[in-house]
């Protein structure tokens, strides 16, 4: 370059201009630069050395060959003005211009990599994917393309972004872009003639269902609680998905389709023939699942384009095989054209028996959800949610979003209740039994000074206060199980407000009723409090629920296990002693009625004996289940302190910057906001490490635990549907029960063995001898409940035993 052109010389925009002042402050194109030694400045050009470090320069390398007309531009060499502005600054000085933002910095860093740069070309390599979308298909080749579109489908469903799976295939962009403002628009091929390809129109109709498909599911999942990049991506990078055209105008081209694949059975084979009309026909079916779901009244009519759905999908397994891949009509370099700020990313995308599996999950999880719609009671219901998500692998973020949708659209409840009839309903069946404080006759009186009015009155500030919260335990269950969990722990403080404000309306409507207490030999006299006391329920039950989260997620180290293992006994114990509560009151209300006792609580109805009946089960059933639970997690904590006695596992690993009190602290933070039940007492638990609790005695309280807990959980297996409160959904909670059982006989059979080692070995401790595994929860018999196993390392026999 030439040196010695006049520096006050102006040149067009894009060249070197000289910027530098007399002052010396540095020229704006060396903002960003951060100098560390101004003696030695690192450059990466040999022209920026200096001239005693380096040999003699080669001459000069040609100038580039002119591009196109540049006759105006002049270049010059900045080199030496750049050397001579760097030295005024002081090692570790950073220049930064206001203008000179992150998101330039990283783009220039970003340029000519292929992992970052969406816009970098391999030589050889066009800018546009150089597939003909107008040249002719075979039949196996759209079969071919229509398979591959399913499992990028799928991928979309699982949670990848639209850009690396159904926006790489070059007939849906071709459709997409520029926007179809009608159907006859969306086509991959423009302004086509008359005349149609046979197979161009088959892969047409489906592509049009297929988008169409997607757009309901975009839309469904974007109007209910979902979050965003965990659960699901709705981003369509300004594609319009064709939601400006009709779905029956979508679906009309599907039945032509199908017309023209029909006609054309004996050219391409029966065999053909039948796998890409059963390729259209699961289309057709997809749209009708989705155009019928806001229909929440008859669940029997919305389960047959599922039950279809689940016939057309064995064929499509079956015939997979005639398809011929297409990999040319798909392609990444269709993410240069959408609006997105994410780097070129591969196309994501999943084997046919993976998109097998996946959609077979699919389809089996939209034909169960429609049983929510079947209700009963309330805890069937909340049993429905809990169990069906549960499931492994859970149900994926659309049929989470369905079962939302059924719940709670347009706040009416599976689309025929109310929010008051649902709320009264567990209120009755828990606490208040035809109970006078949800009858509605009270709605009726408007004298002010009345008591009913005023019963009235509170029970709506009640429900009021009450009705957010209790819907929110329903629609976090359909969330991830991550974010059940994180959101679970919000609500408690929430609960906690609820229980404190139902303790001032107790006392207003005890007073309101003139409520006498109960004198019970165990405690004394007791009070109802129905509402606090209903509040506390459901307080108790969501912080049992973090605890038992935690294991399932893996959050607790393995020393933390007894620890929340205690906790959760101390939970359990405490919400059986408020189902003893309630029990109390219930068959006290329940003796006065069989008596023809006059009570200031009870309504007597049609359906009185009824409404006592179901809730005394209940209760029974409630006792029965957080009994069981307290059981086994004390006996679980009993032999985590055994085996941490033992040795076999680290009761304290170093932990430099606390102790253990502190960590329990720490841990139950999350707990400790709640005044009620508060928190169990370290030394309590620290009493186990005592010396009059061994190993073995820790080991023989936990087997005789146990010995009650199974008959109960046996028992609890031979439930009904109706005695167990789980209608529509039995199966599954028959299921977990006896996922529970298993855990608790291997629990009872590690305390066995480790008993036998222990008296085999005496003195000799089984350091050593065995080793303990905890395993991950999908090796656990229930996810709840983290069993150890044991691993013998060598004989015992003659192990020092004294």
């Amino acid at each position: 370059m030439d040196s010695n052109i006049d520096d006050t010389q102006h040149s067009p925009a894009g060249s070197y201009q000289q910027r530098a002042t007399s002052s010396g402050t540095l020229p704006n194109e060396f903002v960003g630069l951060s100098i560390t030694n101004s003696q030695h400045l690192q450059l990466h050009h040999q022209a920026f050395a200096d001239d005693y470090l380096q040999p003699p320069l080669p001459p000069p390398p040609p100038p580039p060959p002119a591009m196109g007309d540049n006759s105006g531009v002049i270049a010059f060499d900045i080199t030496e003005k750049f050397r001579i502005a760097a030295q005024t600054l002081e090692p570790g000085e950073l220049v930064k211009d206001g203008h000179f933002t992150l998101f330039e910095s990283v783009g220039a860093l970003e340029i000519m990599d292929p992992k970052m740069d969406s816009g970098f070309l391999a030589p050889g390599e066009s800018l546009d994917e150089d597939y003909d979308v107008t040249r002719p298909l075979l039949p196996r080749e759209v079969i071919g393309i229509i398979d591959r579109l399913l499992s990028l489908e799928m991928a979309w469903h699982l949670g990848h972004p639209l850009s690396q799976t159904l926006l790489t295939n070059v007939y849906i962009e071709r459709m997409l872009n520029p926007e179809p403002m009608s159907l006859e628009e969306a086509d991959f091929i423009r302004d086509r003639g008359a005349e149609k390809d046979p197979m161009h129109q088959v892969l047409r109709a489906y592509c049009l269902g297929l988008v169409k498909t997607c757009w309901f599911v975009n839309e469904r999942i974007k109007q209910e609680h979902y979050h965003e990049e965990e659960d699901f991506v709705t981003n369509t990078y300004t594609r319009s998905l064709l939601e400006d055209i009709d779905a029956d105008e979508i679906r009309d081209e599907i039945m032509e389709a199908r017309k023209v694949v029909y006609n054309l059975r004996h050219r391409i084979t029966d065999e053909v023939s039948w796998a890409l009309g059963f390729r259209l026909e699961l289309r057709s079916a997809f749209l009708r699942v989705i155009e019928l779901s806001d229909l929440r009244s008859d669940p029997d009519s919305l389960s047959l384009p599922w039950s279809q759905m689940k016939s057309v999908w064995e064929a499509i397994e079956k015939s997979r095989h005639l398809g011929t891949p297409v990999p040319e009509a798909f392609s990444t370099k269709i993410q240069r054209r959408l609006a997105s700020t994410m780097p070129p990313r591969p196309i994501v995308e999943l084997s046919p028996d993976e998109t097998y599996k996946h959609f077979k999950k699919l389809i089996a999880d939209g034909i169960a959800v429609l049983d929510v719609l079947k209700y009963e009671d309330t805890q069937s219901l909340l049993n429905f949610v809990v169990t069906f998500q549960a499931q492994k692998p859970q149900p994926m973020v659309y049929i989470r979003t369905l079962l939302q949708s059924f719940l709670f659209k347009d706040m009416v409840i599976l689309g025929r209740l109310s929010i008051r009839h649902i709320l009264d309903a567990d209120l009755c069946l828990i606490a208040l039994p035809s109970a006078r404080l949800l009858d509605r006759t009270n709605d009726l009186v408007e004298a002010p000074h009345h008591p009913h009015y005023a019963i009235a009155h509170q029970m709506e500030l009640f429900r009021q206060r009450a009705a957010q919260s209790y819907l929110d335990i329903f629609r976090v269950f359909c969330q991830n199980r991550c974010r059940i969990r994180r959101t679970l722990f919000h609500s408690i403080h929430d609960w906690d407000a609820v229980h404190a404000d139902a303790l001032d309306i107790d006392s207003l409507l005890q007073h309101q009723l003139e409520e006498p207490h109960i004198t019970y030999e165990k405690s004394g006299p007791l009070w109802n409090k129905p509402l606090s006391s209903w509040a506390y329920f459901y307080k108790l039950r969501i912080m049992e629920w973090c605890v038992q989260f935690g294991f399932e997620l893996e959050i607790y180290a393995p020393d933390e296990l007894p620890k929340m293992y205690y906790y959760l006994y101390w939970l359990t114990r405490t919400r059986v002693k408020l189902i003893e509560h309630f029990r109390i009151f219930v068959n006290s209300r329940y003796a006065d009625y069989t008596a023809g006792i006059p009570n200031c609580l009870t309504v007597n109805t049609n359906v009185t004996e009824n409404e006592f009946i179901r809730s005394r089960a209940y209760l029974n059933q409630a006792h029965f289940e957080a009994a069981a639970t307290s059981d086994m997690a004390e006996s679980l904590t009993l032999i985590y302190k055994a085996l941490m006695k033992e040795k076999l596992i680290d009761s304290s690993p170093p932990q430099p910057y606390g102790n253990d009190a502190l960590r329990f602290q720490f841990r139950m933070r999350g707990f400790a906001r709640c005044d009620i039940p508060g928190l169990p007492e370290w030394e309590e638990y620290l009493s186990l490490d005592g010396p009059r609790y061994t190993s073995a005695t820790m080991l023989e309280h936990a087997k005789h635990l146990l010995i009650e807990t199974r008959r109960w959980l046996e028992g609890m297996c031979e439930l009904s549907p109706d005695k167990s409160f789980t209608f529509n959904c039995h199966e599954r909670w028959k299921e977990g029960v006896e996922n529970i059982l298993r855990s608790l006989i291997a629990m009872d059979e590690l305390c066995g063995r480790l008993l036998e080692l222990i008296e085999l070995r005496g003195a000799g401790g089984l350091e050593g001898v065995v080793k303990v595994e905890i395993g991950k929860p999908k090796d656990w018999h229930h996810e709840f409940w983290a069993v150890p196993t044991l691993v013998e390392l060598k004989g015992v026999e003659g192990g020092g035993k004294k």
